[in-house]
């Protein structure tokens, strides 16, 4: 694939939720700009089919399978990382889930701690563990993958609206912290897009779906995005094309956050 966008050679490029949707889409293109790519997400067969497809197509790729809200496993996802890569240059927090859209007043403990555990909690985790890194080398760039439902109340139930716009709000304070440590964090808003996403999804609560019928239906008619376009704009993110950019929110759903 060509590009008129610098390269990412010589860089390393931590993917979460890589085997599948988003992820493997900005895997591969990374890939292809010449980054060496760590493809974590908890499929460890689609995690490893990610790798290898890269690896046929002449790129460097490492497969790392786990929970990314188990401490434990952001210790290990960072431990192979350095081990055969030296560090991460590169993170993208892309895993999430979606909820069930269940209306606030009955939503569940459970329901609330796992979207905010896998959709926040994870991506901070993760951040926090290869920052000092970036931070020694005085260079990082990090993009996370909110959503439509960070920027509006309407587009999402309460525990992933929540979650997305902690995601905002969590880039904007990395921007304004490392502003001039040579670290730059970005997110992408997506509005609907086509992935595998809703085949792993709770079952929708047919009240939810009704209060937000009015919202989604909105961005569904605007268009449903493929995961390639997405991963396009977190490329031109992770190069220095984008130097400039640090604490911006993009939205990347067909003019919906204009509407």
């Amino acid at each position: 694939m060509t590009s008129s966008l610098p390269g990412l050679e010589g860089r390393t490029a931590v993917i979460t939720g890589a085997a599948s949707g988003i992820g493997r889409a900005t895997a591969r293109l990374f890939a292809d700009a010449g980054a060496a790519v760590v493809v974590a997400d908890l499929n460890a067969e689609g995690a490893e089919q990610t790798a290898t497809d890269i690896g046929k197509q002449g790129g460097t790729a490492l497969a790392v399978a786990g929970d990314l809200s188990d401490p434990a496993v952001i210790t290990r996802l960072v431990a192979e990382t350095n081990g055969r890569f030296g560090g991460t240059d590169i993170l993208v927090n892309n895993a999430g889930v979606t909820d069930s859209k269940t209306p606030p007043a009955r939503v569940s403990d459970q329901e609330w701690e796992r979207v905010v555990r896998i959709n926040l909690t994870a991506p901070f985790l993760l951040t926090r563990a290869v920052l000092p890194h970036m931070l020694q080398q005085q260079h990082g760039v990090i993009v996370n993958i909110a959503s439509e439902a960070g920027l509006r109340g309407g587009a999402g139930g309460i525990a992933y609206t929540a979650a997305k716009h902690g995601i905002v709000g969590m880039t904007k304070s990395l921007a304004a912290a490392y502003r001039l440590a040579g670290i730059r964090a970005n997110a992408i808003a997506p509005g609907p897009v086509r992935t595998g996403i809703s085949a792993t999804a709770a079952p929708v609560d047919p009240e939810g779906r009704d209060l937000l019928a009015p919202v989604l239906e909105m961005g569904i008619t605007i268009g449903v995005a493929e995961a390639e376009q997405i991963a396009s704009v977190a490329r031109f993110l992770a190069s220095d094309a984008a130097d400039n950019l640090n604490g911006a929110i993009i939205p990347a759903d067909g003019g919906w956050a204009a509407l």
